[in-house]
């Protein structure tokens, strides 16, 4: 592809259309060298100039489920994320889980008070004889991004809780940091403001090769919104049941039963949730 061709992101926003971008998602997907080849070989006849993201992730996903259901799920991570919607709980509740697995013990939903008022923290772990406040930011839309007004805010409530709780002698551990986490991404002058105070900071890419895509590939930790095998009522009442990663429905299996899904059905969900998993 010599010419020049430029993509329409989802805010709207103009971007060079990227193969070597195309390709990485398409290789993280778990799909082979050859396989992605082929693939690419298929769409880029197809692209055009002022094509959309969305138009490219549509083509994309289609010859991914051709070749191979589990390379399509893992491919809709991004999008299974937005599905987690419309609150921010079961976003909260795979936060905790990625925690989990780097060794934090979490509690989802905390109260907490501070020298001035009282403050609902999304997630709190601990590791060791440090605490973290861990603030959420859900979007159920991938063109809102959180600016710099968010992680002032976020701080305001840190320093608030901190002072509190390492004055309180019954605590066994040092509130040491704030951290913030959105399921899409930061402006430049927030991750500029984190940076300078201190506030962790994660997002969908950032920091980069260790953003939330990366650590739920890593772990396996996807959603059940990445299972094509259920339809969206399907992932709305497991989701209704505290049912939000695919590792949690293996675990449960009976919830299937429970809710009444016929035996041809479970069979299917637990066979895509096994794979996907790496079980």
């Amino acid at each position: 592809m010599d010419k020049k061709i430029l993509v329409i992101k989802t805010n709207g926003e103009y971007e060079s259309f990227s193969f070597n971008k195309l390709k990485y998602s398409l290789t993280k997907s778990g799909a082979l060298e050859e396989e992605v080849r082929g693939i690419i070989e298929k769409i880029i006849p197809e692209i055009y100039d002022g094509i959309s993201s969305k138009e490219i992730y549509r083509k994309a996903f289609k010859e991914l489920r051709r070749l191979n259901r589990i390379y399509a799920s893992k491919y809709s991570l991004k999008r299974a994320i937005f599905d987690l919607g419309p609150t921010g709980y079961p976003f909260e509740k795979l936060v905790s889980a990625l925690l989990k697995e780097k060794g934090f013990q979490t509690e989802v939903g905390v109260i907490l008070p501070g020298e001035c008022v009282t403050h609902e923290i999304d997630v709190l772990a601990t590791k060791g004889d440090f605490t973290y406040a861990v603030e959420c930011k859900f979007h159920s839309n991938s063109s809102n991004i959180s600016n710099v007004k968010v992680p002032l805010y976020i701080n305001s409530r840190f320093i608030d809780i901190q002072s509190k709780w390492n004055k309180d002698p019954q605590k066994t551990t040092h509130l040491k940091q704030g951290w913030l986490i959105t399921n899409t991404r930061f402006s430049s002058d927030a991750i500029k403001y984190g940076k300078c105070i201190g506030l962790n900071l994660l997002s969908w890419n950032y920091p980069e090769n260790k953003g939330i895509k990366d650590v739920v590939a890593q772990h396996a930790l996807y959603p059940i919104t990445t299972l094509l095998s259920l339809n969206k009522r399907e992932k709305k009442i497991l989701i209704d049941h505290n049912i939000i990663l695919t590792k949690e429905l293996m675990e449960q299996k009976v919830i299937l039963e429970k809710l009444r899904f016929s035996p041809q059905k479970i069979k299917r969900v637990l066979s895509e949730a096994q794979k996907i998993c790496n079980l």
